[in-house]
């Protein structure tokens, strides 16, 4: 197939060109052979990188008007047959704006000898790729190579809001500061290309204000929300570019898990839980968990590949500048690939950032409108997979995969679940039979015991609500129960816009919405959808017995109105308020709490112990 149209991709006259507008046309023709069963093909612009696939028409679409990716010598996934033991040379390639990846930044400045296309030319490219990526700076630079340099430098660019201008002048001020044959890249589009090919590139989706759509796919070319009808962009009038008022950035999945295959010790990690796992009924991995086995048994076809990847979802939002008086919250989602054994499962550089989710403030509900994106790539990558060389066994397999469980606190699991954590059905588990009472100013779950085995000494305890304890409520909801509750909800339209709040209904008995993971095909069937992070409430638990144990303002649960609490249930009697003869009460002292003595002396305890930087500041401040 004729390439020569190819390089014209540079420059917008260049894609307006007819050669170059035949020469897309010949190649969408060419690609045909590759049709999947919806009509679309891997789309090789700058921007899908053959991540995704698209109709034929988006693809000459996103051809003429983004260009497509120089480093696409060999159209592979279109259709061009594999040569083997071809020799590429790299002065073959046209100049180094036109290269992909390292090679757009270093050329034959590194390499200068032929590289080999062999069987496994996917995987030495990326390898070569990435040793390229950690070569010194320059001659004799041990702090930094170009792929540290490259984020730190791009980190800056977005802390002191530099323009991509002022960054390339930046560059340029380096590369001649610094020693020759240094490899600082010329301009910031060279230093996003590198990102881009190491699979660590993302995509820009602009949402309305209001979190009512994302102007994504059939709401592309949109100007206006298709909900709420609010204005894309922040000045419609303005020139030139024009700047949305919300950007989601985009992160897809199978760049990051086609990359864990590309190393034979990661893709040998990837199959442990299968290989080396010891099932002796003790869990020490999800894949000891019973919801692991429960899937197994309902797809086997899925569990027949040990390469098909499980992951699990966490969200929570932070403030990103560091300054908690300003109210601004952005929400990562992070995805995380559980066959790793677990020495590694839980590390940094196997975390995936997915989804950021712009501020100013928490999604909430609409979280759903941020996770289109997301959910539709696990869709595909559930019922059709993605074609993927292993490095370990050196042949490529149909890798799938599939989302296990989400990980949040509490206010998270309701955005995420629909599941309404507020008021007197806020406990997911007791459902539409809460044990819930109104307390003073709050609501009370006392009568939780329930839930305990029948033979557990806490069930015949009165010091709970002065009762012994005789029900017994299973900790297992059933799914057909919820799947009945959720077929009666009524039509939820997300947004925060005035006009759509007022069209928003709650369904029974506390949902708030059908979370979007429902078009995920195996989602209902799930028994175990949601998990609630361990920190928060261990945490959130252990600040509340030591703020009342050592009477800490703010965090003492022991308070007047919990007392008048005991008073009303009528038991332990001792701690009741004793009104005084001049209209005031008198709180006695409970036996678990310390004195102003004893707490001082506790507090010197802590002071003395050695602990890290920091932990001694904040044992100060109470």
């Amino acid at each position: 197939m004729d390439k020569s149209w190819m390089p014209m991709a540079k420059t917008p006259d260049g894609r307006l060109s007819r050669p170059y507008i035949e020469g897309v046309n010949t190649f969408i023709n060419f690609a045909r052979s590759v049709l999947d069963l919806s009509g679309n093909i891997p789309c090789p612009c700058i921007h899908c990188v053959n991540c995704y696939q698209q109709s034929l028409q988006i693809v000459r679409i996103h051809l003429c008007h983004r260009g497509i990716m120089q480093s696409y010598v060999n159209c592979y996934n279109h259709g061009e047959p594999r040569v083997l033991n071809e020799n590429i040379h790299d002065n073959e390639m046209s100049d180094g704006d036109h290269m992909g990846g390292i090679d757009a930044l270093v050329g034959d400045r590194i390499r200068g000898e032929p590289r080999n296309a062999t069987e496994d030319e996917e995987v030495r490219h990326f390898d070569k790729l990435e040793e390229d990526a950690k070569r010194e700076l320059y001659p004799g630079c041990t702090d930094y190579n170009i792929l540290k340099f490259v984020i730190e430098m791009l980190n800056v660019k977005v802390m002191t809001n530099l323009s991509n201008k002022g960054l390339d002048m930046m560059l340029e001020l380096l590369t001649k500061v610094l020693p020759k044959d240094n490899l600082v890249p010329r301009s910031t589009y060279e230093a996003k290309k590198i990102l881009r090919d190491l699979g660590m590139s993302y995509e820009h989706i602009d949402a309305c204000k209001n979190d009512c759509a994302l102007f994504w796919k059939e709401n592309e070319n949109l100007d206006k929300c298709p909900v709420c009808e609010t204005p894309r962009y922040k000045d419609t009038r303005a020139q030139g570019k024009k700047i949305p008022h919300k950007v989601l950035r985009y992160f897809p999945l199978t760049p990051r898990l086609r990359r864990l295959y590309m190393s034979g010790q990661r893709a040998k990690d990837m199959r442990w839980y299968i290989n080396k796992r010891v099932d002796d009924g003790i869990m020490r991995h999800p894949a000891d968990s019973e919801e692991w086995k429960e899937f197994d048994l309902q797809h086997p076809d899925f569990a027949l590949e040990p390469r098909n990847v499980r992951l699990g979802l966490a969200t929570d939002g932070f403030n990103p500048f560091g300054n908690m008086n300003n109210n601004y919250s952005m929400w990562p989602v992070i995805l995380i690939p559980y066959n790793l054994p677990p020495w590694l499962v839980m590390k940094e550089p196997y975390f995936m950032l997915s989804l950021l989710i712009p501020g100013p403030h928490q999604p909430g509900n609409e979280i759903d409108t941020y996770l289109k994106p997301l959910v539709d790539e696990l869709k595909e990558l559930w019922e059709e997979g993605v074609e993927i060389y292993d490095a370990y066994s050196k042949e490529h397999f149909q890798m799938r995969a599939t989302l296990l469980w989400t990980i949040h606190d509490y206010p998270g699991f309701g955005n995420v679940s629909g599941w309404r954590t507020k008021g007197y059905h806020s406990c997911y588990t007791c459902n539409d039979e809460p044990y819930s009472e109104a307390l003073e100013s709050k609501i009370g779950f006392i009568n939780h015991r329930a839930y305990l085995p029948m033979e557990h000494r806490w069930r015949h305890s009165q010091l709970h609500n002065g009762l012994s304890e005789k029900r017994k409520r299973s900790l297992e909801l059933q799914v057909g129960k919820i799947q009945e509750q959720l077929d009666r909800m009524p039509n939820i339209i997300l947004g925060k816009h005035p006009s759509t709040k007022k069209r928003q209904l709650i369904g029974e008995p506390n949902w708030s919405k059908v979370s979007i993971l429902y078009k995920l095909p195996y989602w209902k069937n799930k028994k175990l959808k949601h998990n609630i992070d361990v920190m928060h409430v261990e945490k959130n638990i252990s600040e509340s017995i030591y703020g009342t144990l050592l009477g800490i303002e703010g965090r003492n649960k022991d308070t007047d109105k919990a007392r008048i609490d005991l008073q009303n249930m009528n038991f332990r009697h001792t701690l009741h308020l004793k009104q005084r003869s001049d209209g005031s009460y008198d709180k006695p002292r409970a036996f678990f709490s310390l004195s102003p003595n004893e707490r001082d002396g506790f507090y010197d305890f802590l002071k003395s112990i050695k602990y890290p930087d920091g932990y001694a500041a904040n044992i100060s401040r109470y």
